[in-house]
């Protein structure tokens, strides 16, 4: 079969360091073109300022990356479902809901895909960890998503402002994992979100969840770690404790600890290629839907200004 002609939208971090190695490694698409209006784009790739640019004058695409920052988002992919062409949404997969919901809707009307890419899923350690959890009590679960925003999201005054979802952009991350290896579904009781008096979006939140059985979920995240970083799950069962670390790639059980290579993106992109192949969608808001459960819900706490 020819390649899937992707473009990618939005040439920054993301995309250059994930999205361009991921593409370029898997035969089922060829890298067409990119689109940016703050870039000079990829050697030897066309590119344009816009995705308007792009649509009237080519090169051809029949799908298309999303990696802008998620307040542009929805439009950029109607105008993509629009031409027919398949799209792949970065995560979060947008700014609200009720965005991403019209966006599958409108894919399922013209008969293009729509992935919601929640590459966290992907890490090496979480498909064993949801094959194991699958027959086990969960007693309880704790969530430490720790990290320095200076390292991490330098200079990225979106991830600040509404939409942009502040230390939930990582956190949404661990929230894709857990939502996808617990056996059972689980639901947000009480938060706390730390907001610095000039920033929109908050730097911290204490979350507590739990699932339709009763056992506690707690999530601590943070933007204000130095030193070492923290990207762990623990699940305590009737069977001993699980253990994901480093975002995933990292399990341990009772038995011992297995270390896997590092295929997020690659597994992004196997995944969207059988998607499109098959004429189908995979857009799961559960993690955004908890995100949002938590803005509405969580009370305010202000703390000093943040400044990079």
């Amino acid at each position: 079969m020819d390649p899937i002609r992707i473009a990618i939208v939005g040439i920054g971090k993301i995309a250059r360091d994930q999205h361009v190695p991921a593409i370029r490694g898997n035969g089922a698409f060829s890298l067409a073109a990119t689109v940016s209006p703050h870039d000079a784009g990829l050697p030897g790739v066309p590119h344009h300022a816009s995705l308007d640019a792009l649509l009237a004058q080519g090169p051809a695409v029949d799908a298309v990356a999303l990696c802008t920052p998620p307040q542009v988002r929805y439009d950029l992919a109607a105008q993509a479902l629009s031409r027919g062409a398949h799209v792949f949404l970065e995560k979060p997969p947008g700014a609200t809901l009720a965005e991403v919901e019209a966006l599958k809707a409108q894919a399922d009307k013209v008969g293009a895909t729509l992935f919601a890419a929640w590459h966290s899923r992907f890490a090496a350690g979480v498909a064993p960890a949801r094959a194991w959890l699958a027959e086990r009590r969960i007693e309880k679960v704790s969530i430490v998503w720790r990290e320095d925003v200076r390292v991490w999201h330098p200079g990225q005054a979106w991830i600040w402002q509404p939409g942009g979802l502040g230390v939930f952009d990582p956190g949404i991350n661990a929230l894709s994992i857990v939502t996808h290896i617990l056996p059972r579904p689980f639901f947000l009781k009480d938060a706390t979100l730390v907001l610095p008096e000039n920033r929109a979006a908050p730097i911290a939140a204490d979350l507590a969840f739990r699932d339709t059985a009763g056992a506690p979920i707690h999530m601590d995240l943070d933007w204000r770690q130095t030193g070492p970083q923290s990207w762990d799950i623990h699940v305590d069962t009737d069977a001993g404790t699980l253990k994901l670390s480093h975002g995933g790639a990292v399990l341990t059980l009772p038995s011992g600890t297995e270390h896997g290579e590092d295929i997020e993106y690659a597994g992004l992109y196997s995944r969207f290629a059988t998607l499109i192949r098959g004429g189908r969608s995979d857009v799961d808001t559960a993690p955004l839907r908890l995100v949002a459960d938590a803005f509405l819900r969580g009370r305010r706490e202000t703390t000093d200004a943040f400044h990079d």
